[in-house]
């Protein structure tokens, strides 16, 4: 038997899911901002609301960034761990995965992936490699049962003793079987790397996809990064042409000046906001056949809404 306060705590949860299940239900009548893109699939990153809580000590509604979406349009989300409220469920936590998908789906969106640590990916240990590919295998089995087509990786931390050439060896494996995993499944598996982490450059992001050498094994084009990676040019889009557009799993796109936010990791914008070439790069994406999902990624941007605004504006506007 249920104690009272396990039974209040059922409830409030009932209720809180049956008032955004409600709010979901009326977003789509209550008028849309531009309508659903013609070429891509189009996405929030809750990342962007993540760090704003964090770096600006802003409060952000779930319910509210939902219906944002919905008002705009938005085919989907990527989810982040730990915010709004609490870590992932595992895989086999089937009533937690219903409440989630049932979440979004009230709002007429599609989580269409998770982001997800790679660090262990390159751990020197290969016990711990091991490891790392049993959790990637749940979290990517937990992807699918979300409804999702990808799964995004950060390979981010320190060498840990190793070069840089040994490390970038054994996460090419790991990234190999990582890609294997996600094929079993239907998924693609995308990596990004970016300027904190041990492998930032071009030569490296190269290397990575093609030694890992797995068709279900992608690179997530994100121009502030790439940015940075091409010498700071505003034009990220060239070194989008040498990892080649089939190459790509997934965008994020944000804009950029090409430095780094407060020291960290490379500026991100809305979109007109900086200096790259977001037009070219969403041409030569157009132009190369990519039909997949792109996400505005309002990674520390102080205006997430902003962002997203701007962002979904760029990618009607190409398509049209």
């Amino acid at each position: 038997m249920k104690s009272t306060s396990s039974l209040a705590g059922t409830v409030s949860r009932r209720r809180l899911l049956q008032t955004l299940g409600l709010l979901g239900a009326l977003a789509p009548m209550a008028g849309h901002a531009a309508g659903h893109n013609a070429l891509w699939r189009t996405a929030v990153g809750l990342n962007g609301f993540e760090s704003g809580t964090a770096k600006f000590k802003k409060t952000y509604p779930i319910w509210e960034v939902l219906h944002f979406a919905a008002q705009h349009d938005f085919d989907g989300v990527e989810l982040v761990q730990n915010w709004p409220m609490g870590p992932y469920p595992r895989a086999n936590e089937a009533e937690r995965i219903a409440a989630l998908r049932q979440l979004y789906a009230g709002f007429g969106l599609q989580i269409f992936s998770i982001q997800l640590g790679a660090d262990g990916a390159f751990a020197p240990d290969a016990a711990a490699r091991q490891r790392w590919l049993e959790d990637f295998r749940d979290r990517a089995t937990l992807a699918k049962r979300l409804g999702a087509d990808c799964v995004g990786l950060w390979p981010y931390g320190d060498l840990r003793g190793q070069n840089v050439d040994q490390a970038l060896d054994v996460l090419a494996k790991s990234f190999h079987e990582a890609g294997r995993i996600a094929a079993d499944l239907g998924l693609v598996a995308a990596f990004e790397i970016e300027p904190p982490f041990a492998f930032h450059t071009a030569e490296h992001l190269l290397r990575i996809h093609r030694q890992a050498d797995h068709p279900a094994l992608k690179v997530i084009y994100d121009p502030s990064h790439f940015d940075l990676m091409n010498g700071s040019t505003g034009r990220p889009h060239e070194l989008l042409q040498r990892v080649g557009v089939a190459n790509i799993g997934y965008v994020q796109l944000t804009d950029t000046d090409g430095t780094l936010r407060d020291g960290g990791t490379s500026k991100h914008l809305a979109c007109g906001d900086g200096h790259a070439h977001i037009p070219e790069s969403l041409r030569l994406l157009r132009e190369g056949g990519f039909r997949g999902w792109i996400m505005i990624d309002s990674w520390e941007v102080p205006d997430p809404y902003d962002a997203g605004a701007k962002g979904k504006q760029a990618l009607d506007a190409a398509a049209g």
